[in-house]
């Protein structure tokens, strides 16, 4: 008889704690603490040069597709890596033109929009263009390119080691474009057979 109550006792319990409406807590994502922007000069033997962030770190290119001075810089701590490339111009700017433009595009059916904001600095004879891919699924954020419009042509993309989702990743692009955009204002082609 002890038992039958005891058991009686325990449904009751679990039948009454089971009466109130449940709602489920909202998705929550991970705070990413950013650091602090410092910068060093990357200057090797690569024909440009330019400052990078203290908390990345820069590879030669070993894949085998690769060609002299190709780099890559990885956010180790935000699993991205900026792929930059280097080409010589011999009479050829355009289709380095077209082709960065077609990299851009391959980019449209998964993104919201794609802008476009054109960079000019005559004084060190670097101009470029600079694409912003908004999209959650967009698997490259940022991209760009620099030329001098003679002999040398630059090409830039940003890639994340994750699945995309740029809503949660946001504030890490975004961080990440500042860094990136401060690379642009202090690149430099090293030949001076401009002067």
């Amino acid at each position: 008889m002890k038992f039958f109550y005891f058991g009686l006792i325990v449904i009751a319990f679990l039948v009454s704690s089971c009466g109130a409406d449940y709602t489920p807590k909202p998705r929550g994502y991970f705070r990413i603490d950013l650091p602090q922007r410092e910068y060093r000069v990357f200057d090797t033997t690569a024909p440009y040069t330019f400052e990078y962030p203290k908390y990345a770190s820069i590879v030669y290119d070993s894949s085998k597709m690769a060609e002299p001075y190709w780099i890559n810089i990885y956010y180790s701590r935000f699993h991205a890596t900026l792929h930059v490339s280097y080409k010589v111009i011999h009479n050829n700017l355009a289709n380095y033109l077209e082709d960065a433009r077609t990299l851009v595009n391959k980019h449209i059916p998964k993104a919201n929009s794609i802008t476009q904001k054109e960079y000019d600095d005559p004084g060190r004879r670097v101009y470029g263009l600079v694409y912003e891919i908004k999209g959650s699924d967009a698997a490259s954020s940022y991209q760009f390119y620099l030329t001098d419009s003679i002999s040398e042509f630059v090409r830039g993309a940003l890639y994340f080691n994750l699945v995309p989702n740029n809503d949660s990743l946001a504030p890490v692009i975004d961080f990440l474009k500042g860094d990136i955009d401060h690379m642009i204002n202090t690149f430099r082609w090293k030949k001076a057979k401009y002067d």
